[in-house]
């Protein structure tokens, strides 16, 4: 089975000039990682001496320094040097699951012209952090998939119009719960569907270590001059946050960058991160990897829909047995925010929900 992997390449030039040395964004980013400019150059397999031209080179083309040497300090970014290394976060943060998405789809295209088996399991889910370490620990156990990362209402239409076998969603537990399930009814009404938890999750605040503007509620986004990165229309999470505000009498016009939004929760956070924001709205494993600082404010239920008739599939009982794993049970503990104690129990979706969604 072919394995397609993409990443991105950019670059910084003039119309008419030449781009940046090969690798030097990469250079500047360990640099920022580990603060030693002889540590990036060996983590690149190159020498201190090519490490050192390559940066020479870049500052010759900027017209302005990258990077400051301090005897017995390592090696800083300046100004500039640092905000094309959280250029190079962003990127990465906005691009990975579309990447990913692209990735899998081009591995079925490549199966079909090799005139290998198709996939065996076809996933469409909201992009989240325990269903990311899920796709890798069934690819790791040898399991065809096709998947694609999408919103929860894309992974609801895919499931009812059979172009996915298995859907993950996210919903809020708690009194938005009945709203998030009315925007998904037309999709998931009268579909013989089993639930299969995954895990619970925090959304909340992102914001800047120490928490300078002391954001603590929804109510403090509409402060001046608290600054907000939001999520895209469409998502879970965009409807999770309007719902909230909605419920607590606050006009998302109030808040300013509400419509401004990123299409992935790191996307969000190395934004804040970055500095072009005070706060935004996600997931907390991101927050804490960009050192953010993190405010609960709702918890979700992350779970599989599949259809009744898929679950007996050899191909979804390896999810199952995955899922139900001690290992990656332990795997998923170790995510901020995320709590796994009914990691891989199933229902007839209409007794978990049955109170909201009627069967016809």
């Amino acid at each position: 089975m072919k394995q397609v992997s993409i990443r991105p390449v950019w670059t910084i030039q003039e119309p008419d000039g030449p781009p940046l040395p090969a690798r030097l964004i990469e250079l500047l980013v360990l640099v920022a990682e580990q603060g030693s400019l002889l540590n990036a150059a060996r983590g690149l397999g190159m020498s201190y001496r090519r490490a050192w031209d390559v940066v020479r080179e870049g500052e010759q083309q900027f017209g302005t320094a990258l990077l400051v040497m301090e005897r017995g300090k390592g090696s800083t970014l300046t100004e500039l040097g640092a905000r094309i290394v959280w250029a190079d976060k962003r990127i990465h943060a906005r691009l990975r699951p579309a990447l990913e998405t692209l990735s899998s789809e081009l591995a079925e295209e490549l199966r079909g012209a090799l005139s290998e088996a198709p996939a065996a399991l076809r996933i469409q889910a909201s992009h989240g952090f325990a269903i990311e370490r899920l796709i890798d620990r069934l690819a790791q156990d040898g399991l065809k998939l096709s998947f694609s990362y999408a919103s929860s209402a894309a992974a609801a239409a895919a499931l009812r119009e059979g172009a996915c076998d298995v859907a993950g969603f996210h919903l809020p537990i708690g009194p938005m719960e009945a709203m998030a399930l009315a925007h998904y009814q037309p999709w998931l009404q009268g579909l013989d569907l089993t639930l299969v938890d995954i895990a619970t999750r925090r959304q909340g605040l992102m914001v800047r270590p120490g928490n300078p503007r002391e954001l603590y509620a929804l109510a403090d986004l509409t402060r001046v001059p608290v600054r907000f990165i939001n999520r895209q229309p469409g998502s879970g999470t965009r409807l999770l946050l309007e719902g909230l505000l909605k419920a607590q009498g606050i006009a998302p016009t109030r808040i300013a960058g509400f419509e401004q939004g990123e299409y992935t929760h790191a996307a969000v956070a190395a934004y804040v991160a970055s500095g072009m924001a005070d706060v935004g709205f996600g997931l907390e494993p991101p927050a804490r990897h960009f050192k953010l600082d993190f405010v609960p404010i709702a918890t979700e239920r992350y779970f599989l829909l599949c259809r009744d008739d898929v679950m007996t599939a050899p191909a979804m009982q390896a999810v199952l047995s995955a899922l139900r794993d001690p290992g990656f049970r332990a795997t998923l503990a170790q995510l901020p925010g995320y709590d796994p104690a009914d990691l891989g129990r199933a229902m007839p979706f209409q007794d978990a929900y049955r109170f909201v969604l009627p069967s016809g």
